[in-house]
């Protein structure tokens, strides 16, 4: 296949995401092979609860409009120009991929196809039929494609480089038993959101986004915040009062009582709607249903140690306050060049 041709792939299966929405899933006729996979792919959405219950069909179709947007001709093209695809040989990536969002991998999966590699993916037990069934759509474009994706069930094997996504334990053995070949392990990291009390409503609200998107499982979720002393936190739990439906759902309800209950017996201050309590700490990642939070003197002390500490930091949301930090309400709404952990992952591929 030429760039083009696995360029062009991926555009009509974004199309082919464009069709289905929480609102309405609707039929483009225009797109290529909705009698094979459009019923099945409406059915899987519906399902996906069942074998995840975090994957609430809101969620999944969030995750599906996102990348539905990304995968244009305009992105596609942006993304990839800023790179020299001459000479790239095919070589056999492996990766290991996370399910604590849907379809949390597809980033690695389009990397590691769109220049010419061959795919070895072990998915996530809770995330096992996503990608496979966007794989298979993708098969249906370009047959090509057929003998570069292969998913694994067993131990990965016969791989040139490999791409890892785990917590802070299991990167270390990730990083142990993959020490001999090319390799991005992906770690624990958290994004925070720094605010000085002079937030708009309209943005302490998109803030809420930021927390309670995929019910704050993913890197990019906001489980920090840095206010200014003597912040009164009124605006913000007026602001994510419309929110307050996410305790309806079972899980999140779970752990909502259950946090709350181990911060109380632990007699930590906590503040508490009802639905999200916030708490005092000096940590990055806060459990489901809290936030932390953390004084600061200036801005100028926090712009020193967010440097310091940006291991530990997947994104910064603030009203321009910090550098390199991005609007409330976009954290989940990555662009294709920007990668996790802030590691350029065609770059590295390029390097193999």
């Amino acid at each position: 296949m030429s760039q083009n041709d696995k360029k062009r792939g991926f555009i009509e299966l974004g199309k082919f995401l464009g069709q289905f929405s929480e609102a309405e899933n609707t039929i483009n006729p225009t797109v290529l092979y909705n009698n094979l996979f459009f019923e099945d792919f409406e059915n899987l959405i519906q399902l996906s609860q069942s074998h995840n219950g975090w994957y609430t069909p809101e969620n999944v179709y969030f995750s599906i409009q996102s990348w539905a947007t990304a995968l244009t001709e305009k992105n596609l093209d942006k993304w990839l120009s800023a790179y020299n695809f001459n000479e790239v040989k095919a070589k056999n990536v492996g990766l290991i991929l996370a399910g604590n969002i849907p379809l949390v991998g597809f980033h690695d999966f389009l990397s590691v196809l769109i220049l010419g590699n061959n795919v070895l993916i072990k998915t996530s037990s809770n995330d096992q039929f996503l990608l496979p069934f966007l794989a298979k759509y993708l098969i249906s474009i370009r047959p090509e494609f057929a003998d570069k994706i292969t998913f694994v069930e067993g131990k990965l094997e016969n791989f040139d480089a490999v791409i890892a996504t785990g917590s802070n334990n299991t990167a270390r053995y990730f990083e142990y038993y993959f020490k001999n070949k090319p390799s991005i392990i992906r770690k624990n990291r958290n994004s925070v959101a720094v605010l000085n009390g002079e937030e708009t409503k309209e943005q302490l609200i998109a803030l809420g986004e930021d927390i309670f998107r995929y019910f704050g499982l993913g890197c990019r979720n906001v489980s920090k915040l840095f206010v200014p002393k003597g912040y009164s936190f009124n605006a913000f739990f007026e602001a994510i009062f419309e929110y307050q439906d996410i305790i309806h759902y079972e899980k999140y309800a779970n752990n909502y009582d259950y946090n709350k209950a181990v911060f109380l017996m632990s007699n930590f201050k906590l503040l508490d709607n009802g639905f999200l309590t916030i708490k005092e700490d000096n940590s990055y990642a806060s459990p489901i249903s809290s936030v932390f939070y953390e004084f600061y003197d200036t801005i100028e002390d926090l712009q020193t140690r967010l440097e310091s500490e940006s291991e530990q930091i997947q994104c910064i949301v603030s009203n321009n306050l910090v550098n390199n930090s991005i609007d409330f309400g976009c954290t989940q709404k990555p662009n294709l060049w920007d990668y996790a952990d802030n590691v350029d992952t065609i770059s590295f591929l390029l390097t193999i």
